[in-house]
This record gives structure tokens, sequence and C-alpha cells, in this order.
């Protein structure tokens, strides 16, 4: 990956963002548990920020994802896994479809708002039945002259409590599973529409719902593409969002080790500094070896998605990596800070609570490993009825 002086511009002004606007009020939105994603969004908007990979016909930048990797790498910086997730919701999940597939119609009306930060958009694929087993949706989108009618319900929506719109994908026919679905815009304060606020172990600040539709009616031209490429287009989705949870834990899995780095040599146990035991310096090696190699791969993903080539491989191997280190990294430092690492407020248990969603939110570990598998020719053979 080759960084050119723009790319350390948007950098830096990512980080002065981070500091300034967003780590300063992480314990209040952290207790709060939820934080104003409209007036945040405001302010990323205003500096570009949530359309640096989209079209300038739309108030994008129009620059490749390489600058989207810069400020995903920024974003690890925050002091919690919340609002970084919320804010890749809306430019790596909600949005990359839209862009690529949607009406000039439907994206003036609802990409170009979510660029400038003057709506909040969702993903609605998970149910309550599964996430990762995208094929099995239940939720329907039946046709009715002009409209769809939508019924059923999304599960573990981040910004689903905030959110102006959805990217619903929903059942438009019956038939293969993998060709009657379609990716949907639905206005979330459309008639019908109603959520269930989550409460969970972690990602505090990041507000989740469960969404409910009943007999919701939405005109088709809020149809993303033709229908029945839903699930296609979902899974070219995928790759993006993939991406982001990788890079966004490269600089955060680097403060985790800096952090106890810096902590071990002030801590003395029995007349040294903790950080002289070779255990734990050897350790804390290993740990940063493991983060360069993530970060090696994740940067020859990204280049391989700017020349066009299908990354699907490569962005799920990186997606399990960086869910199962940002584990172990956590887990491994927060075990060096004792009992200050077992307190609610430590960066290290912050982390431990947080990063536990990356192995499962956007595919679990198990379908990326089973996707792996799939390219490499290893799954067993059905067999023959």
């Amino acid at each position: 990956m080759q960084f050119t002086a723009e790319h350390e511009q948007l950098r830096q002004t990512v980080k002065r963002f981070v500091e300034d606007e967003i780590n300063p009020h992480v314990p209040e939105w952290e207790a709060a548990r939820t934080f104003p994603a409209h007036e945040l969004f405001k302010k990323m908007g205003n500096l570009g920020l949530l359309g640096i990979k989209y079209s300038p016909n739309y108030g994008g930048m129009g620059l490749d994802i390489s600058y989207q990797l810069v400020m995903n790498e920024e974003l690890g910086m925050i002091n919690c896994g919340g609002i970084p997730m919320a804010i890749g919701v809306q430019t790596d999940m909600c949005t990359p479809a839209l862009h690529r597939f949607g009406s000039d119609e439907l994206k003036r009306e609802y990409l170009a708002p979510a660029i400038a930060g003057d709506m909040v958009g969702c993903i609605g694929v998970s149910e309550v039945a599964g996430g990762s087993d995208v094929a099995a949706l239940k939720t329907t989108a039946r046709s009715e002259g002009d409209d769809y009618v939508i019924n059923g319900s999304k599960m573990w929506i981040t910004n689903g409590t905030q959110a102006d719109w959805c990217c619903l994908l929903a059942n438009t026919s019956e038939g293969p599973v993998h060709a009657n679905k379609s990716l949907i815009i639905v206005p979330m304060d459309a008639a019908g529409i109603s959520h269930q606020k989550i409460e969970k172990i972690g990602m505090h600040s990041s507000d989740t719902a469960q969404l409910f539709f009943d007999n919701v009616r939405v005109p088709k031209r809020n149809r993303i593409g033709i229908e029945g490429a839903g699930f296609m287009m979902q899974m070219i989705q995928f790759q993006e969002e993939r991406l982001c949870a990788a890079s966004g834990a490269l600089k955060s899995l680097d403060r985790l080790i800096d952090l106890t780095i810096e902590y071990c040599k002030e801590r003395h146990t029995f007349g040294q500094p903790l950080i002289n035991n070779q255990a734990i310096h050897f350790r804390l090696a290993e740990l940063r070896t493991e983060v360069e190699l993530l970060r090696s791969l994740t940067y020859r993903a990204v280049n391989e998605y700017i020349s066009g080539k299908d990354v699907t491989r490569l962005a799920s191997m990186a997606k399990l990596k960086a869910g199962r280190l940002l584990r172990e990294v956590s887990d491994s430092c927060l075990q060096y800070w004792g009992g200050m690492g077992f307190t609610y407020d430590n960066p290290l248990s912050q982390s431990y609570r947080d990063s536990r969603l990356i192995s499962i939110g956007g595919g679990a570990d198990e379908i990326m490993l089973g996707i792996i598998c799939k390219f490499d020719g290893t799954l067993p053979k059905k067999a023959k009825k």
C-alpha cells in the first residue's frame, strides 16, 4: 500500500476529529447507551468523511477505497467500539449497494443526505432466527401494484433507533433462496414500523434495535437494482463491510499493545518493572507481529479490490483474523494489567467487552471459515438423495 500526501491529510483530519469531537464524549455516551448520531454524522458530513469513496455527483469525494481504509484505521483510535461500528454502518454497510446499483433518483433521495450527514442509515439483513444464514431470512416484501408491502422483523440493527432509512433485504418472490430477494430502501417513518432497543454486553454507545414491519408500504422505485438480485448485491456489500472491520481493528490493536507496554513499564512487582519479565515482553512482541500480519493481509485485500478483483476470500480471511486477534490481544493484555484490567472503565476491559462482537457480526467466524473452504475446494460434497 502506497500512501500519498492526500492520504496523510485525510488521516490527520480524522485523527483531530476523533480527539476533539468523539473521545471526550465517550464516557457520557457509553453511560447513556447511545450517542447523538445525527449531530455527530452532520459534523462528519461537513468534513466530507461520510462519502470518501462515493461519487461527487452525490456529495462524495470520489476517492478509492484506500482512503476509506485510512479513515477506518484512525477510527480505531476511538476509546470504544460502538461509535466506529455505527459510523461503519453508514459508510460501509448500508450505502455500498445503493451507490453501486441504485437509481439516480434513489441515490439523490437517500445516499446524498447520508453522505452529507443529514440522514442516518441502517442495514436490515439479520433476523431472530439467524444472521449469518442470509439465504434463510423470512421477511417478505409482497408486490401490490406499484408498491411492496413488507412484513417481518430484523434483529441486531445498529443505528436502529435513530435511523432515517433502512437498506432492507427481503423476499420479493417465491423460488430459489439466492434469487428471490431484493434490497429495498425503507424510510423509517413509514406507517407500520416499530422498534425495540436491545441491551448488549458491550458496544454500549451504539444503539441496537429489533425492527418490526407490519404491512409497511414502500414504492417499488425504492428497490435497489433489479428484483431478485438482492442476495448477490448483499454479498458484494459484505466485502466492504468486512474490509471495514479488518481495517478498523489495526490501530485499535496497536493502541491496546502500546497502552499495555506503557503500563507494564510503570507497574513494579518484586522490585522491578513488570515489562522486564521475558514472558511478558516476548508475548507482546508476538502480538505485535500478528497485528502486522493482519495489516499486510488487509492492505493486500484493499489493493486487489481497487484493481477490480473479487476479494471475498481475502476479505473473509481478514475479517476472521481481525475478530480473533482483537479477542486475543484484549484478553492477553488485560491479564498484565491485573486487577486494574478488570475495572469497568479500563481501556482493556472496554475492548474485552466490545471486540467480542467482531467474531459474530458481519458473518460469524464459522461463516468466514466456510467461505474460505469454499474457495479452497475443501468443503465436503453433499450426499446425493
